[in-house]
């Protein structure tokens, strides 16, 4: 498999000596066009990596705020190929920010696996991030996606353990995303104490970065895991920045699109006064 976006942005990344600020937001949330706003505001800002979450009518894995994106989202008639469309779009204007299209199996299943990969490809997808699809599955996406150039990124937990990890790497590419708590998104504060413990124990065992999210809020959090990890990850407070611009029936109280730039900027400055502990 060739060197993709990721790939290269980690190692650029890896060379400078700081960590990656991983961004993710609600594709289509609260409308296509303002989505795609708040997009490119993203890289603009200072994210690294952008993870493009693929809306879903029963999402599993995610908090309150992420399953509200996504409803609102599918409301407005966002779509598994609206969602590779805003990548395309995208990739108009920004040829070099790598995209992790992240989500559930059934959308994909349902608009077929081939047809995704190649859509995926040519709409600029760099990577894939599935979190109902365990090792056991891997003949399904994971080794198709490898197969047409594109990084399939693994979740990790604190409940991963030593017999459990090596299954877990096996077929895992781009970075490792360490989920630093037990539970849904957005449901708790990160415990940063334990945070390079756990990246050292993953470490052990493969050469991939290693991306730490779930619960990181703030600028001096990011400051704090990316003294150890690889990258960081931020999701819900993303979402909660464009919600709590919403008013009742969706209206528009304030710009989620300046309160997204706004947040990044501040994580992005936390995130480059971290320097990795292993350069």
């Amino acid at each position: 498999m060739s060197k993709t976006r990721i790939d290269r942005r980690m190692a650029k990344l890896k060379a400078e000596g700081r960590p990656a600020l991983v961004t993710y937001f609600m594709g289509g949330d609260p409308d296509y066009d303002t989505s795609l706003s708040i997009m490119q505001a993203l890289s603009r800002s200072g994210a690294d990596i952008i993870e493009l979450g693929m809306p879903f009518s029963d999402p599993m894995a995610d908090g309150p705020a992420i399953q509200a994106a996504g409803l609102r989202s599918l409301k407005n008639g966002q779509t598994l190929a609206r969602t590779l469309q805003m990548a395309a779009d995208f990739r108009k204007k920004d040829d070099e920010t790598p995209i992790v299209l992240m989500g559930y199996y059934n959308p994909v299943y349902s608009y077929g696996v081939e047809r995704f990969l190649i859509d995926a490809k040519a709409c600029g997808i760099d990577g894939l991030i599935i979190v109902d699809l365990p090792p056991e599955m891997d003949e399904e996406l994971c080794v198709p996606a490898l197969k047409a150039g594109i990084n399939f990124i693994r979740l990790a937990t604190p409940t991963t353990d030593e017999k459990r990890l090596p299954k877990v790497l096996k077929n895992t590419s781009g970075f490792v995303y360490y989920v630093s708590m037990t539970g849904i998104t957005g449901s708790a504060l990160v415990d940063t104490g334990k945070v390079a413990q756990a990246v050292a124990r993953i470490k052990a065992h493969t050469d991939l970065p290693i991306c730490v999210g779930f619960g990181v809020k703030t600028a001096e959090q990011a400051r704090i895991i990316g003294s150890s990890a690889d990258g960081v990850v931020v999701g819900s407070a993303i979402v909660n920045a464009v919600a709590n611009t919403l008013g009742a029936e969706g209206k528009r109280l304030a710009d989620p699109v300046e309160a997204v730039e706004t947040l990044v900027s501040d994580l992005a400055q936390g995130v480059r006064q971290a320097r990795l502990s292993t350069t």
